[in-house]
């Protein structure tokens, strides 16, 4: 057995990995990733890469660059162009990032899932009912980004934002062991709400959620990250329009983005639970 497959095989026992990820200092420890993943030392930069290596399947073949100035570097590293073209469709909403299909359906009134038998209430996600009775017994999809994926995320479609709003919250693991053991984890978890209507008027959320680790989000049309050390106000009014395939921004240094769409759309042929999914590829589709 390789060391890879030993560390995957130790750290896949559920009760061993809900305590290594879950009961720390997550708070602390994920402050202290912010500022270690940014130390632009060589020594520092190979070390963490090659550990990371190490604890997951990390391909950087696809990466713009092949030389990154730290850790962080590397988490947000660009793709070489054309390798993520987006579903040309303007009827299809596409997958807005790399991902893993988690839990995903129609939303029954106001109530989704996390997992199976896992429910959560559609305003204690988004804390706003009138965004709420506009996601009233639609769509949503949960896609969960793991470390060695690429983290920028893009404009699913073509769209107006008009609001993000940040909550702030805890920095649990969105891994399918702690979404079993933590009842309403992304309700508790520091996530923004990122507002959009389509051309054709219809509303579409993305709800970037953070973790441990990666508690911080980039969004471009802000100019600025979200995170826990953001004060003052957490609504921004916006007034933007974006084109399908736009780079909106980026996690640091994965995590989970949740999509709420319309009763009016359907899921892609192909989208099941524990499917992996790049960006641009077909998710949901306008009946």
């Amino acid at each position: 057995m390789t060391v890879k497959a030993l560390i995957a095989s130790f750290t896949q026992q559920e009760d061993l990995n809900f305590l290594l990820t879950n009961r720390i200092p997550r708070a602390a420890l994920t402050r202290f990733m912010g500022w270690f993943s940014k130390i632009e030392n060589t020594l520092v930069r190979d070390g963490s890469i090659a550990l990371w290596k190490l604890f997951s399947d990390l391909d950087l073949s696809e990466a713009r660059k092949s030389h990154f100035k730290s850790l962080h570097d590397c988490f947000t590293r660009e793709l070489k162009p054309g390798l993520r073209p987006f579903d040309p469709d303007p009827s299809i909403v596409a997958s807005p990032s790399d991902g893993i299909v988690g839990a995903h359906g129609r939303i029954a009134d106001t109530e989704l899932f996390q997992v199976k038998g896992a429910p959560y209430s559609l305003l204690d996600l988004v804390g706003d009912s009138a965004l709420v009775d506009q996601h009233r017994n639609g769509s949503f999809v949960t896609l969960r980004l793991t470390s060695s994926m690429y983290h920028r995320f893009h404009a699913p479609f073509d769209a107006h934002i008009e609001r993000v709003t940040l909550i702030h919250g805890d920095v649990w693991n969105v891994n399918p062991i702690a979404l079993k053991r933590v009842e309403r984890l992304f309700c508790k978890n520091e996530r923004a709400v990122i507002r959009t209507h389509l051309s054709s008027g219809e509303a579409v959320t993305l709800v970037p959620v953070a973790a441990i680790l990666v508690a911080s989000i980039r969004l471009h049309f802000l100019d600025m990250v979200l995170n826990a050390q953001t004060r003052g106000p957490v609504n921004f009014p916006c007034d933007v329009n974006v084109s399908k395939g736009e780079e909106l921004g980026w996690f640091e240094h994965g995590s989970t983005i949740i999509i709420l769409a319309p009763g009016d759309f359907s899921f892609c042929d192909g989208i099941a639970e524990g499917t992996r999914i790049r960006a641009g590829q077909a998710l949901l589709r306008k009946n």
